[in-house]
């Protein structure tokens, strides 16, 4: 292990050993203090984070647009100091965490018997959301982890998410696939965040008005086993509770090959990520390059961490 990856297992360490002790006023403000002075620095993620609210608000002047990425980060750090402190909160803590719109199309599927998957983009805090689910609707689930580096990392990642209830399973191409797929056709529930896949598999979508790859996987899994496909976006408002909405199900075109179903499948999960991402920009935690037209073409885009 390199002293870069140990300085970072021990930073994320520390954080969960020392942020979920602190009272929650003070995590608040301890994650605000944070945000401001990294937004100040305006290192490469901030940029990054700011160059990507531009697509989305493309008439935003650069004063809004740094009022975004000062929200942004204010936003991201909310979801670092809610994640440390999660593994701490009362189970009553949790179920007042969360307000779902149109919870119906993920709680009628289910009652149906088929399978569910759940797609989300990286707005707020989806871990928050996937403790919810587990808490207050009593409904197990399973998800993938990329493999981090150090493997220490990886695995407090791990057990972080396994502690808030969650199946994890590591992402290891078709393995991880084929068992999300026994999970679905048992009628069980899938969570996958799903708005960047710069990998060969990615399949090519229309976003803010550039192209982008988004992973093939939640189309993949609802027609191979007939799961329904739910899109999820969230948000957070001014109050402690975050917010979110199930959007109803996209469906599997009657016609086309396989490859031509993904294809109109994940332009429909990514049309619906941008209608979440619109009304609530300051809490798309974006801060790598996404499009493709942001990477060098000599070298090529390369998987990044999800």
């Amino acid at each position: 292990m390199s002293a870069r990856e140990r300085l970072t297992d021990g930073l994320y360490g520390l954080g969960w050993s020392t942020v979920k002790k602190l009272p929650e006023p003070a995590a608040a403000a301890l994650g605000r203090t944070i945000a401001d002075l990294a937004w100040k620095r305006r290192g490469k993620g901030v940029l990054r984070l700011e160059r990507n609210y531009a697509r989305v608000v493309p008439d935003a002047t650069p004063e809004r647009l740094a009022e975004l990425s000062r929200a942004g980060m204010r936003s991201y750090l909310r979801y670092w100091m809610e994640s440390f402190r999660l593994p701490a909160w009362s189970a009553e803590r949790v179920r007042n965490g969360f307000e779902a719109k149109d919870l119906h199309h993920l709680t009628d599927g289910l009652a149906a018997g088929k399978g569910v998957v759940l797609a989300l983009p990286h707005l707020a805090n989806w871990d928050l959301a996937g403790a919810w689910v587990t808490t207050a609707l009593d409904i197990p689930f399973t998800t993938v982890a990329e493999r981090l580096k150090p493997e220490t990392l990886y695995d407090r990642f791990v057990a972080y998410r396994q502690g808030l209830g969650m199946e994890v399973l590591p992402h290891d191409g078709g393995s991880a696939f084929g068992a999300l797929a026994r999970r679905l056709r048992d009628g069980g529930l899938v969570c996958l965040v799903a708005d960047r896949d710069l990998s060969a598999s990615g399949v090519e979508v229309r976003f803010f008005g550039d192209t982008a790859r988004m992973p093939a996987g939640p189309a993949l899994l609802a027609q191979q086993t007939g799961a329904l496909l739910l899109p999820v976006t969230l948000w957070y408002d001014d109050s402690p509770v975050m917010r979110g909405r199930v959007h109803p199900p996209i469906e599997v075109p009657e016609t086309g090959t396989r490859a031509e179903k993904t294809s109109v499948m994940t332009q429909a999960l990514a049309d619906a990520f941008a209608q979440g991402i619109a009304d609530h920009p300051e809490d798309w935690h974006m801060l790598q390059r996404l499009w493709l037209s942001d990477f060098d073409p000599a070298s090529g885009p390369a998987k990044g961490r999800s």
